[in-house]
Parts: C-alpha cells; sequence; structure tokens
C-alpha cells in the first residue's frame, strides 16, 4: 500500500522469480556485469522477466552489489545473483543481500549441489544463517519459512564431470534448475569457443545441450542458458529452455555505440 495524493492506493506484490519460473514460460533476463547501481536500474526498467547480477565474471564488489539491488528493488523486476564460486559464504551473502535466487558455477556433483543447496535454505532443510537485515525491512514478517518456499537455487552444469553427472546433481532437492554457459561447456569437452567452432565441433556442443535439456524436463526443473543474440534465444525457446540471458550490459553499450558511430560514419 502506498500513499497517492491522500488516499492510501493498494498495490499488488511484484511477482517473484518463484512466482514465475512455476507459469513453466520462457523468461528473458537481463545480465549486469558493470558495477553501477544507475546501469542496473536502466536495466531493471527495461522489461526484462529477471535480471542477473554477475559477480564471477562482471566487475560487481560486494558494496557494488548492495546498490544494484537497491536500484533494481525500485523497478520491480527479480534479481539472482551469480556468486563467484560455488562457496557457501558467497550464496548466503548474496541473499543477505536482497538477491532472490542464486546461479552457481562449476557445480560437478551431487555433494556440491546439496551444499549449494542447503546455504540457500536454513533449519531444517539447509543450514543458512539468519541474518536478514535488508529482507526484514522490505518484506515484513520476512521468516525461515518464507525465504525457504521462494528463494531459487540454480547450479550451472559447465564441465566433463558435471556433465557425467548430470543425472545425480538433479536428484538433489533444493536444486531448482541448471544453467548451462555454452562457452563453459564447449571447453570443457575439449572444443572450441562457439564461435571458432566446425559444423561437426557444434553438433557434439549441441547434443550435449539437448541432453541438459532433456534432463532438466524429466525431472521439471527450470532449464536455462546464455544466448548470443535474439535469433539464439528464439530457438532455445522453442526447444523449452526457461531462463534465457540475453546480452550483458557491457555488450549492449558497446555494440549500441558501434552501431551509432558506424551510421553517421557511413553516411
Amino acid at each position: 500500500m502506498y500513499l497517492e495524493g491522500s488516499e492510501a492506493v493498494d498495490r499488488a506484490p511484484a511477482a517473484t522469480l518463484y512466482d514465475l519460473i512455476n507459469q513453466n514460460r520462457a523468461l528473458l533476463g537481463g545480465w549486469c556485469a558493470m558495477p553501477s547501481s544507475t546501469s542496473a536500474e536502466i536495466m531493471g526498467s527495461c522489461g526484462y522477466d529477471w535480471i542477473c547480477i554477475d559477480r564471477q565474471h562482471g566487475l560487481v564488489g560486494d558494496e557494488d552489489a548492495v546498490h544494484m539491488l537497491q536500484a533494481l528493488a525500485i523497478t520491480s523486476t527479480p534479481v539472482v545473483v551469480r556468486v563467484p564460486w560455488s562457496d557457501p559464504a558467497s550464496i548466503m551473502r548474496a541473499l543477505d543481500l536482497g538477491a532472490q535466487g542464486v546461479i552457481i558455477p562449476m557445480v560437478n556433483s551431487s555433494a556440491a549441489a546439496a551444499d549449494a543447496a542447503r546455504a540457500c535454505r536454513y533449519p531444517p532443510l539447509g543450514y543458512r544463517s539468519w541474518g536478514p537485515l535488508r529482507l526484514s525491512m522490505r518484506a515484513p514478517g520476512y521468516s525461515p519459512t518464507i525465504a525457504n518456499e521462494h528463494v531459487i537455487c540454480i547450479v550451472m552444469v559447465e564441465t566433463e564431470e558435471g556433465f557425467q553427472r548430470l543425472d545425480e546433481i538433479l536428484e538433489v532437492p533444493g536444486v531448482d534448475g541448471i544453467f548451462i554457459g555454452p562457452n563453459d561447456l564447449a571447453l570443457a569437452t575439449g572444443l572450441p569457443l562457439p564461435r571458432e567452432q566446425t559444423p561437426a565441433h557444434t553438433q557434439l556442443l549441441e547434443s550435449r545441450i539437448a541432453a541438459v535439456l532433456a534432463a532438466c524436463k524429466r525431472t521439471n526443473r527450470a532449464a536455462g542458458i546464455s544466448c548470443a543474440g535474439p535469433e539464439a534465444a528464439i530457438k532455445r525457446s522453442a526447444e523449452g529452455f526457461r531462463l534465457l540471458a540475453l546480452s550483458a550490459d557491457a555488450a549492449l553499450l558497446s555494440d549500441g555505440a558501434k552501431q551509432m558511430i558506424a551510421a553517421v560514419r557511413s553516411g
């Protein structure tokens, strides 16, 4: 509820990422790699279904993440954080800062997946430590039960070991989905990066991607993937991927500037 003029107006709460994933449809994600609350707020205002703050390969530090989460809260866009590593402290910290979920890189076994899932949840489902400073201010009545019911834990399968153990990873309670980084999955399979692949390379990588997707569908988990452009996102959506990560803010800025310069010079 908020005040407009002299009258109180009811406003329905924004959908959480948990709500959206359970709608079983493709969700377009924005990717924030630049440590800026302003660029994060711009991304959050563009119409994405969700936003990821990238603390693995992006330039975002701990303090930056707080400011970006505060800016994104204004836009009501659900936010996840990709943590630097499969490390319980990083996972719990990202959630305490206000993320609705985490994307966890390089998960290679059921043990690592279970550790990640339990770090996302308070006892008795996990071992997350209680101390929701920002969350308790933003959500009156916030409790361990509510948090456990709505947090999203997405693990990345992007190595040969992880791929071979995919089925056992998907058996872990609390793993809500699998996210694929095509570049790392290609390198781990002994292939060049996708942009350098021959048709035979591409076919092998696509067979791996299809296997991950099929396993997620079989176990009713959300499958996510990084998309190189609109055509890739449309293709992955048609295949059944539910979390589609589009180009990062830095790439969008660079591409837009180059296109503007080229258009002016060509004229």
